[in-house]
């Protein structure tokens, strides 16, 4: 069932960490549905648990509520507004069909998981979640970072797009004249949310009479009213290679030996 898309900003949203390079991508995507007042059902790996100290100096802990508690605080969450589950916790309400989420985002995507997703394993809760969203016909969104890819994720792509499930790898635009790396995540975390129908303002849109102009204060501000919360914990990982290039960076993250785990 190829899913129809609603033009309706979601309620609940379904997000999973898996263990690819792109961590700040998941934690704003995060933060942003926060902001924009959805409710947050989180899960995550055992390798997105290594990427997250790897790239962002953050320590998830092992144990859900720790993490719930860890990122509702940080983000501002709003009692029961963030949900976090274990990867083995089935009796979770986004297990099955009769109480899945209203959208699920997979953002980091390994090759292991989209593989995994794409053959209807369900060997997780991560997997599972993201099969119930297929056969409900509920928005699934998948942010592959992985380079070059192979025949097989190729493959193994196009299926999952025949089905519907959007495949959006973390490519962000130039036109924007980003000036920090923060910008760049901003560029593909809104794509994502475009895809969920949340409102957003993180990116110039292509046309708008701004786009390609405007001071780096200006992009600053605009940031800002979006409620750019990244605090002085995950900045200076963002940024690890001060005075370097952000191409630089990019190509840097672009080399974690992690990127095909789950």
């Amino acid at each position: 069932m190829i899913p129809t898309r609603r033009n309706v900003c979601p309620e609940t949203v379904a997000v999973a960490f898996t263990g690819a390079s792109g961590m700040p991508y998941g934690l704003r995507l995060v933060e942003c549905l926060l902001a924009a007042g959805c409710t947050v059902w989180l899960l995550y790996s055992q390798v997105a648990q290594i990427v997250a100290r790897q790239e962002m100096d953050l320590n998830l802990p092992s144990r859900p509520t720790e993490v719930e508690a860890l990122l509702g605080e940080r983000f501002g969450a709003r009692p029961g507004q963030l949900r976090v589950f274990g990867r083995e916790e089935w009796f979770a309400p986004l297990a099955s069909g009769s109480n899945p989420a209203d959208a699920m985002v997979v953002c980091p995507c390994t090759m292991g998981t989209l593989a995994s997703i794409a053959a209807g394993l369900s060997q997780n809760l991560i997997e599972r979640a993201a099969d119930v969203a297929i056969k409900e016909g509920r928005p699934l969104v998948l942010v592959p970072r992985e380079t070059p890819f192979s025949a097989i994720h190729l493959e193994n792509m196009l299926k999952l797009a025949r089905l519907g499930v959007v495949i959006l790898p973390p490519s962000p635009g130039f036109y924007t004249h980003p000036q920090t790396v923060e910008d760049m995540v901003d560029f593909v975390v809104a794509r994502v949310l475009d895809q969920l129908s949340v409102p957003n303002r993180l990116m110039r849109r292509w046309g708008d009479a701004e786009t390609g102009s405007g001071s780096e204060s200006e992009v600053e501000s605009e940031a800002e009213a979006q409620g750019r919360a990244l605090d002085d914990r995950v900045r200076p990982a963002v940024d690890a290679a001060t005075g370097a290039p952000v191409a630089d960076v990019l190509a840097t993250a672009g080399r974690n030996p992690l990127g095909g785990d789950r």
